[in-house]
This record gives structure tokens, sequence and C-alpha cells, in this order.
């Protein structure tokens, strides 16, 4: 059973952390390498983070799967699109259609906020990645390179579903 809780309490971001740091480094070390895994994990997922980013309006839920945290997922609100920052699930539960069923939530979100499209960046070595968010109706609208700061930046492109 799948359940997505939103992550209102300050004891809910190190559970976020805690994922994020398992997944991140097995799946983006063989994509980025360690050390810009390490410097992301620290700016943009450690708890403090997360609590910031949660005070400046991001929204953050937990996805549970059998009573389990087992991924994440974040998204702000902009004017004219839902923003889909992050989307992760650990690899051992992949597979079990938490991906879908967190869009299916994200989608019902953007439909209420009457938004008619949502966004997000992946990076453009991500293919598992890029082929299951096409999979789900997205398509590639631009490649944008982001810096992140120390010498590092975020080489994606930038998909888009529209939401009917």
């Amino acid at each position: 059973m799948t359940q997505i809780i939103p992550a209102l309490s300050k004891e809910t971001y190190p559970i976020i952390a805690d994922l994020a740091k398992s997944i991140w480094t097995e799946h983006y070390t063989p994509i980025i390498g360690i050390h810009q895994v390490e410097y992301m994990l620290d700016k943009f997922q450690s708890a403090n983070a997360i609590e910031d980013q949660i005070k400046n309006g991001i929204l953050y839920y937990l996805i549970f799967y059998q009573e389990t945290p087992v991924g994440y997922f974040s998204y702000s609100i902009n004017e004219n699109f839902l923003f889909l920052s992050k989307l992760y699930v650990l690899k051992s539960a992949r597979g079990n259609s938490l991906g879908r069923a967190a869009l299916s939530f994200i989608e019902a979100q953007a439909r209420e906020l009457e938004l008619k499209k949502i966004k997000l960046t992946v990076n453009k070595y991500n293919t598992n990645s890029i082929k299951a968010y096409e999979r789900m109706g997205f398509i590639n609208i631009e490649a944008i390179v982001q810096d992140i700061g120390n010498s590092y930046v975020m080489d994606d492109y930038v998909l888009e579903k529209v939401i009917e």
C-alpha cells in the first residue's frame, strides 16, 4: 500500500535527508561523481536545507510503501505551472508504481491549483529517468546548464507535461 504524507514537521526533515543520501549516492555517483553528489546533498538535501526550502514555500512529501518511507518529492507553485523539483524512490522500492502514484498526486495538485503544466529538470545523462518521464507524458522542451557553486553545474533537460 502506498501513502503520500506531507512533510510538515521538523521530525520529517532528517528522514528525507537520509533517503536523499541513500538514493543520490547510489544513483548519481556514476553520473556526476561522489564529490558533486556530496556537495549537492549538503547544499540542497540536508535537513537544514530542506527546512529552509519549506520556509520559502517549497512543498515536500514522503512516499511510504508498506508503512516504510521509501521516497520523497517536492514541488513549488509558479504563476503558470507547477515545478516538480524532486522525485526520488529507493532502488529497493522501484518497480512498485510509486513514481507513477506520486506523479498522479502531483497532477491532481496542479489541477486543483488550475495550473496547466508541470515542469521539471533532469540530468542529461540520467537516461532511465528521462525515459520514465517520457512514458508518463513529459516532453523535452530545452537544455539548460545552471551554476550551483563550487565549480559545479547542473547539466539538465527541462521536461514539461501539459495537464488536461
